[in-house]
């Protein structure tokens, strides 16, 4: 599996636009075991640079389903952070509308 590597950035603004948000399981820093990652992509300088929240041990989110939410400059960060908290928080996770979170008629 090939994977990219973008450069990174400290910081978002709530307000700014991004390309997608998702979340993975990863090697903390220092390698103090596993840890999810809520990841954004954000531009800077007109390339792609990814900000990382360490959302705490893995083991934390063990029956939380992975998101991964595309946005294509459409949303910004802190829609999609909501977004993705709703989906993460939502107890029937299987019956999520995305079209309905995002307010789009089908």
């Amino acid at each position: 599996m090939i994977e990219k590597i973008y450069p990174i950035t400290l910081v978002v603004l709530p307000s700014e636009k991004a390309m997608a948000l998702y979340e993975v399981n990863e090697q903390s820093l220092g390698s103090k075991g596993m840890h999810r990652y809520q990841v954004i992509l954000v531009n800077r300088g007109d390339r792609l640079a990814e900000f990382r929240k360490d959302m705490g041990k893995a083991s934390k989110w063990k029956n939380v389903r992975f998101i991964n939410i595309p946005s294509l400059w459409e949303h910004s960060v802190s829609e999609l952070q909501f977004l993705a908290d709703t989906i993460r928080n939502e107890s029937l996770q299987d019956n999520v509308d995305i079209y309905e979170l995002l307010g789009i008629l089908k």
